[in-house]
């Protein structure tokens, strides 16, 4: 005969293996929130973001931008990292910044800009420019937030022991 304690953890069990996304889903954005306030990605070692390259003394001073933490000004990219879908089997977080993935993978974004026709001061003269077409080009590091990674692994793997255990007991 099956006690009423026994069958009780066995429902419990199986509650807990119908909430695991969700709760491994909670773990995974937790880890990715955390990756903006520790400034690095940790899989099987820890990579520190790469800082930003200084302003130029050229750019004008109304043009600079002034900086929060890295990669946090408004805090949009943190707080749009949540879950996107799960399964029975798996959990995928992601976010809907368009933005985000350049800043997860880095790379080169190329582009052509419109300089409006101006006068600037040129040695007590005044210059006349045209408007023109300028190409840019703007590297942006790999500051990884987002993705597989041992050490997230792990904290699922004790997120299920410990409930497990408390269930058990």
């Amino acid at each position: 005969m099956v006690s009423r304690d026994f069958t009780a953890k066995l429902h419990r069990l199986k509650n807990l293996y119908r909430k695991f996304p969700e709760g491994a889903g909670i773990e995974a954005e937790n880890f990715s929130n955390e990756r903006f306030v520790r400034k690095n990605w940790v899989d099987k070692t820890v990579t520190p973001w790469k800082k930003p390259e200084p302003v130029p003394d050229w750019v004008p001073k109304k043009w600079r931008k002034k900086r929060g933490s890295l990669m946090v000004d408004s805090a949009q990219l943190k707080n749009s990292v949540r879950v996107i879908a799960t399964t029975r089997n798996s959990v995928t977080i992601g976010t809907d910044k368009k933005y985000a993935q350049i800043h997860n993978e880095g790379g080169v974004i190329k582009q052509n800009i419109t300089i409006k026709a101006h006068s600037r001061k040129r040695k007590g003269r005044t210059e006349n420019v045209k408007e023109h077409q300028r190409k840019r080009e703007f590297k942006i590091p790999q500051r990884k937030f987002i993705g597989e990674s041992a050490v997230l692994m792990r904290r699922i793997e004790r997120f299920v022991q410990r409930e497990i255990t408390a269930i058990l007991k």
